[in-house]
């Protein structure tokens, strides 16, 4: 059997991703790290963390900036306008790669999928949580303790943000659910029978689970 993977988790505002992923690490007993890949890109540039979360999951400004794997493993600078959202995400990228290399984890968003398979990192799993609009809505309402129309207007916001980002830094289509080892659709189970589902595909594939 083999040892534990990675698992990256991209994930639709509202479907459970966040709580698939907390559960999942509980499960396994696997780390989890989601604003932590923040926080640790913070420290390791010494830029402040409000840069970070200014950009976080958003996509950058320049028009002809990179959608590729070249500039995704490039090195960030330390000189000039180091707090460009590009450089930034470098910065995030180092420190997804470094938690990686430590062992098996759960990584949330930030293109983590995209930034392991560019440095040809083998042991990961990637995985698509989605579902449908009434239950984001359902979800959003509940946890944000918004009203319906507000919870849409974040859904599709925030979702927007994350497809555009992923298209800037990747040049993919966040939504192609064929760039994903397992997409799963929270719409019919719940977050416990996710989990489920995910540790029973993790068998399948020959991991120790």
């Amino acid at each position: 059997m083999a040892k534990l993977p990675v698992i990256t988790i991209e994930r639709e505002y509202g479907s459970g991703g966040r709580v698939l992923g907390q559960t999942l690490s509980e499960k396994l007993g696997i780390p989890y790290y989601d604003d932590d890949i923040i926080r640790m890109a913070s420290e390791k540039s010494m830029v402040g963390e409000q840069f970070f979360r200014l950009n976080d999951e958003k996509p950058g400004k320049s028009p002809l900036f990179f959608k590729g794997a070249k500039n995704v493993t490039d090195k960030p600078t330390l000189t000039g306008n180091i707090t460009k959202p590009e450089n930034l995400f470098r910065f995030e990228a180092e420190v997804i790669r470094g938690l990686a290399d430590q062992g098996p984890c759960i990584l949330i968003g930030r293109c983590s999928d995209y930034v392991l398979y560019s440095t040809e990192f083998e042991n990961f799993i990637s995985l698509f949580v989605y579902c449908d609009l009434s239950d984001k809505i359902r979800r959003v309402i509940k946890v944000d303790g918004v009203d319906t129309e507000e919870a849409l207007s974040r859904i599709q916001r925030i979702n927007r943000q994350r497809k555009s980002y992923y298209r800037y830094y990747t040049g993919n289509n966040w939504g192609d659910l064929t760039l994903y080892d397992l997409p799963v659709n929270t719409s019919h189970i719940t977050i416990p029978q996710t989990a489920e589902l995910v540790l029973h595909y993790l068998r399948l594939r020959g991991y120790e689970v």
